[in-house]
């Protein structure tokens, strides 16, 4: 880039930092900005390693200070609880499960950030993501997989706008998490030995921590249910739908003598049904909320992510014959563990094509049924 005013998100932690130090050095006129998003408990156990925590804001300015760029925070506490906590309590009381990483960065981070941008006289945003922007051949800009494939976080901007991808910057996208750290520590960058963010930054750390959560903003509205096995019968009962999700094989509250995993939740009747291993395979997935790239189009054979530590399945993404906000996915071999609520991306290689929100799984043994034909796509 040539030199320009470019607004920084630092959050406090090593990759913000880092991003910015290299900015700073690359000789832009560099802002940075923390955006508040939630209050944290005064215990430090519970707020340790986690993104935005008060000692994580300080941290964002003492690193400011010391590459020598100005740093404001702006408070969007009342937008991140409407826009991501909100819709978290009210997928789990569905029976869904939630992405919130995803919700935030696409109705929160980046479009405070451009906004916060244009009042600063910015003309780009940079993060510390590891994603990478490219160009198509014709010159449309694109959303890539980070380098480091362990930390990529493409996953969560698949449904960056062309007009905003054309102001983004990821500094670290070509980089490791490995070469981000010790960059940090010959730099001398506050916090550079930090540990990692491993939760999500609203919920506490520990067992129970993401039921505890939803219990206290939903108290009236839990109700207990039965546990059924895969024949139907019941084996058990539990307190809410919303202590279990997909693929769950550990608290389930019930012994089988074999090992036993949550296939469904009905949160209309409040069953969780249990099975074995094999009954979370499927042969595709109902998409929902779909957004793709400029110039893509449907139907398109892929590589697709349903969760973000998921490496990717081969498969087919066709279009809907009536909804074109929805579409359904073949995959060519059976995949473990898809989820509703989560969600479900697209690639080309290392090329964010499109994405959309799981609406419902498509059992093996059922595809035929459920899957469109050749025929009913458009």
């Amino acid at each position: 880039m040539e030199r320009e005013r470019v607004l920084i998100a630092m959050s406090g932690g090593v990759d913000s930092a880092v991003a910015a130090a290299r900015l700073v050095d690359a000789g832009h006129d560099v802002v940075g900005v923390t955006l508040h998003l939630w209050d944290y408990p005064d215990d430090p156990e519970k707020t340790h390693g986690r993104c935005c925590a008060p000692e994580d804001q300080y941290d964002a300015r003492r690193t400011a200070d010391a590459i020598g760029i100005p740093h404001f925070t702006f408070d969007r506490r009342e937008l991140f609880a409407r826009a991501v906590v909100a819709p978290f309590v009210e997928a789990y009381l569905a029976g869904d499960t939630p992405a919130p990483c995803s919700a935030c960065n696409r109705g929160v981070k980046i479009a405070e950030l451009i906004a916060l941008a244009d009042r600063l006289g910015a003309a780009r945003v940079a993060t510390g993501h590891y994603a990478r922007i490219g160009r198509t051949p014709d010159g449309e800009p694109c959303l890539l997989e980070g380098v480091d494939r362990t930390k990529d976080q493409s996953y969560f901007l698949y449904a960056t706008p062309r007009e905003i991808l054309e102001r983004l910057a990821f500094p670290l996208g070509a980089s490791t998490k490995a070469e981000v750290r010790a960059e940090a520590i010959a730099r001398k960058i506050p916090g550079a030995t930090k540990g990692e963010s491993q939760e999500l930054c609203f919920v506490g750390a520990g067992a129970g921590a993401y039921a505890a959560f939803v219990e206290e903003r939903a108290k009236t509205r839990l109700r207990p249910g039965p546990i059924v096995d895969g024949e139907g019968r019941v084996v058990g009962t539990h307190d809410g739908i919303h202590r279990f999700t997909i693929g769950q094989r550990k608290g389930l509250g019930v012994a089988l003598g074999k090992p036993a995993f949550v296939t469904a939740i009905d949160a209309e009747s409040g069953t969780v049904h249990l099975g074995d291993d094999a009954d979370l395979a499927s042969a595709g997935a109902e998409v929902e909320d779909v957004v793709l790239a400029p110039g893509v189009r449907l139907p398109l054979d892929a590589r697709v992510r349903v969760r973000y530590r998921h490496d990717g399945a081969l498969g087919s993404v066709l279009a809907h014959p009536s909804d074109p906000s929805r579409a359904t996915v073949r995959f060519a071999e059976p995949v473990r563990a898809v989820s509703r609520g989560q969600i479900a991306v697209f690639y080309e290689g290392d090329r964010v094509l499109g994405g959309g929100r799981l609406r419902a799984a498509i059992p093996v043994q059922t595809r035929a049924a459920n899957a469109p034909t050749t025929s009913d796509v458009c």
